[in-house]
Formats: structure tokens, sequence, C-alpha cells
């Protein structure tokens, strides 16, 4: 490691959760916190009787959700998106809406489907943003789970930003993916990540937008090693924690963020940032890389070689390829059809991203090319030059980000720790002026 990478390391360890106050309020920087505040409905009270939940009593509710309060007003974020936020109860809702909303936040909730009880809330303070449009999406799915987009403009003091040349909006998505309960459900959480770069995709074609930040915050129920991440990575996104610590994407093992209802601890609380300069490849062509990489996991779990893999997928074909048939059978035993898996849509969307030659089989080259050997970059695009006279906007640099409690920066859980059941995610951002990109083909 460099001098100078040395020395940026050292800052952001020495700076720590004391000093990110002071840099939160440093007027030419924006904040956002990503907390999962465990709903009391959640939130089992004994062991021996799961039933017994902190919904029960309102004392233990009302003065933990007080306490998470007393942090979030004193962290003073510009962007808080909080997942599990029990929308179910007036009372607490109301107390939100009142303590946020005297401390100069504008409020968004969304509840969960089929009245789970708990949902999401993303708050901005009127001082840092203007809100140009908020929506919702419902995914209408197994897990019940939803997301949030806000589209919001900067406001003064980033006056050093300020050109008519220069754009100053952001897109900020809030979200809480399906918990993995098993692995049929791997494809449904892919699934959901990729409805909501769809739907930001979608939005922004709708809305004539050109390229311009996009945060990705919440709660992703998955680590680092997970196929959610691997995909996100391929579409330019990168975890602001990491890039703050100077992280790679094989260091999964130095930070955790949650203990999850089996005791285990993992690190699945993102801040994810796509710059507008990030090079991103078409977001269909991902997709397929991402299933074909979940396809290929199974199969080497299997202990199969690439040669087995083929005659495998080959099965009962009379010539030395795959049909298509042999290709849905292979699907099918690998528990990637059926309940939460493929549609028939995505099946033969991927059969066509295979099909390179489109002749209606996959011969071994194609099988290698495609199959096999996709897999999702996990370095995401490059970075766009401004040497080309491009047209410019502005985009984030990441200052610092900080987990409290500071143990689980060292991957350790604190026993002593009774927030809730994630850490809190601090990210201070600092805007500046870059070249916009382009898909890639």
């Amino acid at each position: 490691m460099g001098r100078k990478n040395r020395i940026n390391k050292g800052r952001v360890s020495r700076i720590g959760s004391y000093a990110i106050a002071s840099l939160i309020k440093d007027p030419s920087s924006v904040s956002c916190t990503t907390f999962n505040i465990l709903a009391p409905i959640y939130k089992r009270l004994n062991k021996e009787d799961p039933s017994y939940r902190e919904s029960d009593v309102k004392d233990y509710w009302l003065n933990r959700n007080q306490r998470i309060l007393d942090w979030l007003l004193c962290e003073r974020s510009s962007i808080i998106c909080l997942q599990e936020f029990w929308v179910g109860n007036e009372e607490l809702v109301s107390i939100y809406d009142k303590r946020l909303g005297d401390a100069g936040y504008i409020n968004f909730k969304l509840a969960r489907t089929n009245n789970r009880g708990d949902g999401l809330l993303t708050s901005v303070h009127k001082d840092y943003f203007r809100i140009i449009n908020h929506r919702e999406l419902l995914f209408n799915d197994f897990g019940d789970r939803v997301a949030q987009l806000l589209h919001v403009e900067l406001i003064a003091p980033f006056a050093q930003c300020r050109n008519t040349n220069v754009r100053q909006e952001i897109l900020i998505v809030n979200t809480h993916l399906l918990f993995p309960h098993n692995s049929s459900l791997c494809l449904e959480r892919l699934r959901q990540v990729y409805k909501i770069l769809q739907y930001v995709e979608s939005y922004q074609e709708e809305h004539k937008l050109n390229p311009l930040p996009i945060l990705l915050c919440g709660d992703w129920n998955g680590s680092k090693r997970g196929h959610v991440y691997k995909f996100l990575r391929s579409q330019g996104f990168a975890s602001s924690y990491d890039t703050a610590h100077l992280y790679t994407d094989a260091d999964a093992h130095k930070w955790v963020s949650h203990r999850n209802h089996r005791g285990n601890i993992c690190g699945v609380d993102f801040i994810w940032l796509l710059n507008p300069n990030r090079y991103r490849k078409l977001l269909k062509a991902s997709w397929s890389e991402a299933v074909f990489g979940m396809f290929k996991y199974q199969l080497k779990r299997a202990s199969l070689t690439g040669d087995d893999a083929f005659a495998f997928l080959k099965a009962d074909s009379e010539g030395d390829y795959i049909t298509y048939s042999g290709f849905c059978e292979a699907l099918r035993q690998l528990n990637l059809i059926g309940r939460n898996g493929l549609s028939a849509e995505e099946i033969q969307e991927l059969w066509e991203q295979a099909d390179i030659d489109g002749n209606g089989v996959l011969d071994y080259k194609e099988f290698k090319h495609r199959v096999w050997y996709a897999s999702c970059s996990e370095q995401g695009g490059d970075e766009v030059s401004d040497k080309d006279g491009t047209e410019q906007t502005i985009g984030f640099s990441v200052k610092n980000a900080v987990l409290f409690p500071t143990e689980v920066e060292k991957g350790m859980w604190p026993e002593d720790y009774s927030l809730s059941d994630h850490a809190r995610l601090t990210v201070v951002f600092s805007p500046l002026r870059m070249p916009c990109s382009r898909l890639t083909s």
C-alpha cells in the first residue's frame, strides 16, 4: 500500500464516530444515515416464548425508539433512511413525524404490502434538499417488500457547484430486501434488486434525466460474498463504507452490521453510490450474467467441472449441443424454476442471451462463453474523462463513513448494544463536478 493510501486509511480510522458530526455540519458536505431500527413486532423479549414481543410492552418500545430518535437528531444527517419502521402503530408514527418534522425534516413513509405492520421511513432535511418527486415501488412478491424513490435537488449552500450547465439533482432509494431463509430465495432477492434498477432506469427515461448520482440505501440482507453484491458492482455501484476505508470486494470479513435471529453476525447494511461518470453495462446483460452466475454456483456445488456441466445440460440431446428443453430441465433440477423461480419470460431472455448465433441450440463454445464463464464483474465501470467535452453534472466523493457501535467496524458484535439488531451506518459525501457517462453495449 502506498504512502498516500496509508495516510488516508489512518485518517479515516482516527476520525471515528466522534468527529463525524463535525463533518456532517460542514456546509460543503451531504450526509446519509441508513438504519434498520428493528420493529417492536419482531423484537423478541423471551427466548422461551417467541410470541412475546416488545410491541406488547409500550414502555419498552417507546423508550428504545426515543433513544433512536435522540441519536438521529444528534447526528442530524441530511438524509435518513430507516427500515423496519413500525408504520402500523399510529402513536409511534406520530412521534417520529413530530420530532423529525420539528428538526426540519420532510418525511415519507411506506408500509409493506399485505399489512405486515412495518415498512420504510425516508427523511430529508429541508436545509439541504428540495423535493422534486417521490415514488413508491411495491414488489408484490413473496416477501411483501417495497422501496421508496426520492428525486431531490441540492440547494444552497452548495454555491460552488452552481452553474447553468451543472445539474444538482440526485436519486435516493430506500429498501429492505427479503431475508434468505433458504437458498431458493436467492433468486427472488436478486430479482428485487433488478426491479429497483429497472424502476430507476425507467424513471430516468420518463423524465428525460441525464446520468445523475444515485444512492441506494438500506438493509440488503446479504453480504459482500453474495450474488446481489456482485450484481450491483457490475452496474457500477460502490459500497460507500468500503470506499471510505479503502476496503476491496474481498474484505467481507472486516466489518459487520447485523446480528440476525439465528445469532449470526454479518455485514448487510449498505449505502451504495453510483456516480454519473461511471460507464454502466446494459441492465438486462448484468441480470443475465447474475442469473448464470447463480446457475454456475449451483453446478459447482455439485462438483461439476465445465465439461461435466455441459454434459449435464446436453442430457439426451442427439447432437453435441444443448436444446431449449434440456436447458429448462436443468434449471428445474437446480430449483431455479418453480415457486419464486424464473418465469417463462425470464427463461426465454436467458436463452436468447446464451444463444449467440440464434440457431436455437447452444454449442460448447456458446455454453462456455455465456454460461460457464458468465459472471458479474465486481469492479463496476470505468470513469469517464472530461477531456472530450461531455456535459458536466454533480457527483459525490466519499469523505468518511462510520458504523455504530464502533465494535462492528472490527467484525465484532457488542453484547451490551440494545438499540437494534443492526448497526447504524452514516456516510459523509462531498459534492463535486464531473462529466456524464453513458451505457455500454
